[in-house]
């Protein structure tokens, strides 16, 4: 494993579970599918209706026509042999009554038929074929005429809606509504389809809501579907984890506030019943004792409203042109009397010149701090390094990058704890009993401080041999 991890965010659950979508919406979505579906079938069939009936009117029209010409070759044919005279004439005439079509035999250039045009009369006269179609009373009718020997010939007449017929208007409804009705079984098929998974989901969160976190969403087909459910369950995962780090953050902020609350109340209760002396060197470790637990409250409260403030959007960051060379140098000169006073060897790696970020120096010194107070309670005894690099870019007043770090030689940490070395009270947890330890709070604050201002944070074993926290910065 690599000596550093750096810090990244916590898999939280943040926000509150407080309403959420149940299977009452996965229904109304089930309608409004059925629904769409059904109103897109319905466009599809005037749509289809709208193309399709021209066409087939005119198809039919087409048909009617060769039809109509093909029976009046067959009558002339007929005619012109001679042959069955009058008898076939007249049972082919019948045929053609049954089928709608009218027929004229003219003789001398005479029609026996009034119907007969006499524009189709002047081209029998001339011995050539009629094919014409005339309106008559809004109503299309279809004309065919073939000479038959010098001075006669026979003349066909129909109706274009008798040659259509009805049968095709009625397939065509029928396709139509056949159409329509598969498109709207298709869409309730596939709304239920579609809502079974959210109805799941929605029975899913409501369980996740009423505090359970063991329900899981199977992870089935199709990947959408599949999303949704690794993201619920994902979502559960992270609810279980983020409550189990605040009861146990809650569990050691709890334990940090009674034992210095209980020391002061002895101390108290002594005072008040009378059980100290009241001497003045009595007196004054009473007092001593009270304003150092008073103090350790104060820091617990200090940094817990500190945290809680960096999670406000309205959180100031000033950010101006800073000196880092000489806000590091401020702080070691600060923190020296303190840290040398408790045996701690302190050193600095500073650069001779100017090193410079646009950053907030307010925060910046104040992540400072808190890493050095913790290197010094841990390592009393121990060295204590603050250092600082940076590129060209930083030190000529551009952009560059910049590495604030503070190194200590004590007891250090383990791989796991530079995982988990800056989320709340982890460290403090698992070391309250064996070394000496602030509130928990204090790295988790310094991370979201650099983070605040647009820095990163990462923990390492130092080559003292303790811990090494390295902030860095961009110019």
């Amino acid at each position: 494993m690599s000596d550093t991890a750096w810090r990244s965010e916590p898999a939280t659950g943040a926000g509150r579970l407080s309403k959420w979508p149940l299977s009452g919406g996965a229904g109304r979505m089930t309608s409004r599918t059925v629904l769409v579906t059904l109103l897109v079938a319905i466009v599809s069939v005037f749509a289809t209706a709208a193309v399709g009936v021209p066409l087939i009117r005119e198809a039919a029209t087409a048909h009617a026509r060769q039809s109509l010409r093909e029976q009046a070759n067959v009558a002339a044919t007929m005619l012109a042999a001679r042959s069955g005279r009058p008898v076939r004439v007249q049972h082919m005439a019948r045929l053609m009554r049954s089928n709608g079509i009218r027929i004229s035999l003219v003789r001398a250039h005479t029609p026996d038929r009034g119907w007969v045009p006499r524009s189709a009369m002047r081209r029998l006269g001339q011995g050539k074929p009629v094919h014409s179609s005339v309106t008559r009373n809004g109503e299309e009718v279809l004309f065919e005429a073939r000479p038959v020997g010098r001075a006669g010939g026979v003349v066909l007449m129909q109706q274009v809606s008798e040659a259509r017929g009805e049968t095709a208007g009625l397939r065509l409804a029928l396709a139509l509504a056949v159409g329509a009705s598969a498109g709207t079984l298709a869409g309730v098929l596939l709304a239920r389809r579609l809502s079974r998974p959210l109805r799941q989901a929605a029975r899913t969160a409501d369980r996740i809501r009423q505090g359970d976190r063991s329900c899981r969403m199977p992870l089935n087909q199709p990947e959408e579907v599949r999303e949704l459910s690794s993201a619920l369950n994902e979502l559960t995962t992270a609810l279980e984890v983020s409550e189990r780090r605040q009861k146990d953050f809650l569990m050691s902020v709890s334990h940090e506030l009674r034992t210095p609350l209980t020391t002061i109340r002895g101390y108290a209760e002594a005072l008040a019943d009378g059980v100290l002396s009241t001497d003045a060197d009595t007196a004054q470790d009473a007092g001593h004792t009270v304003l150092t637990e008073a103090k350790r409250l104060d820091r617990l409260v200090t940094d817990l409203l500190a945290l809680a403030r960096l999670q406000a959007d309205d959180f100031a960051v000033e950010q101006e042109e800073v000196d880092v060379t000489a806000l590091a140098a401020a702080a070691v000169t600060a923190w020296r009397p303190s840290l040398e006073g408790n045996g701690t060897e302190l050193r600095t790696e500073l650069p001779s010149h100017s090193v410079r970020v646009h950053t907030d120096p307010v925060r910046l010194r104040q992540v400072l701090d808190i890493l050095m107070e913790n290197a010094g309670r841990v390592a009393p005894h121990a060295p204590l390094v603050v250092a600082l690099a940076a590129d060209a870019g930083a030190a000529s007043d551009s952009c560059g990058q910049v590495l604030l770090s503070v190194r200590d030689g004590g007891p250090g940490l383990t791989d796991e704890d530079l995982r988990v070395a800056f989320e709340r009270g982890r460290l403090h947890h698992r070391y309250q009993e064996n070394r000496p330890v602030g509130t928990g709070l204090g790295l988790a604050l310094a991370a979201q401080l650099v983070d605040k201002l647009g820095g990163t944070i990462a923990a390492a074993h130092a080559p003292e041999g303790g811990a090494h926290f390295t902030i860095r910065l961009w110019g």
